[in-house]
């Protein structure tokens, strides 16, 4: 039998190697030594998207490597959470991020690699697709009672959307319930400051930075 330490080691290396097999036996392991789901997830699981996050970053590895790893870590921790309450899997997961682009701008590429990056590193992720209604985000937000609201703009025309996510939230009362984290091509921090959102994010690596810190926040 494995040690924890092992394990961990195993669930690390499975997403570094895109290793399936090795995934799903280090799975059963945690599983049969009761290791703490979290731990497992965290420092084993996240731990290998965090080299895989930063060799995509470099430019070493490709969007359908991170499809694989992420894959295989859903369904590793499918196994590790499976005996586990409703309310049990709930604490396993990081926060709940509502993900989308936004109204009138169709282009997903770069929302699709954070979506996959923030559900591999331990976040509940909903998917508004692309061109999400400004009013569907807030309706969607408020009846998932999600963590954070993240839309992408691509397009220079399409950045008042993100503005408008945020007044929404405020007409409705309920701005200080969510954090607002955008992102996109033409977006910058000065914009994202100057709309009173809570959080600009360049690239995947720094959308997980930052949702964590977010979370964080609202969880005080």
């Amino acid at each position: 039998m494995s040690t924890k330490e092992e394990v961990l080691e195993k669930l690390k290396k499975s997403i570094e190697e895109l290793d399936e097999d090795l995934g799903t036996e280090a799975a059963k392991e945690a599983v049969e030594l009761k290791m703490d789901p979290i731990e497992a997830i965290s420092q084993g699981l996240g731990a290998g998207m965090q080299t895989q996050s930063d060799l995509f970053d470099e430019g070493e590895v490709f969007v359908p490597q991170l499809v694989v790893a992420a894959d295989i870590f859903e369904q590793c921790v499918g196994i590790i959470t499976a005996d586990l309450s409703e309310e049990a899997k709930s604490a396993t997961s990081l926060g709940k991020v509502l993900i989308c682009t936004v109204e009138s701008d169709i282009h997903d590429i770069g929302k699709n690699i954070v979506k996959t990056m923030l559900a591999a590193s331990g976040f509940e992720v909903i998917d508004l697709g692309r061109d999400a209604s400004s009013a569907d985000v807030v309706a969607t937000a408020e009846k998932e009672h999600v963590d954070i609201i993240a839309g992408a703009a691509l397009m220079t025309t399409t950045m008042p959307a993100q503005r408008d996510i945020v007044n929404l939230l405020i007409e409705d009362g309920v701005r200080d319930q969510f954090k607002c984290m955008f992102g996109g091509a033409p977006v910058s921090p000065e914009w994202v400051k100057s709309i009173g959102a809570d959080a600009y994010a360049e690239n995947a690596a720094e959308a997980i930075t930052e949702a964590k810190r977010l979370v964080k926040e609202l969880r005080g």
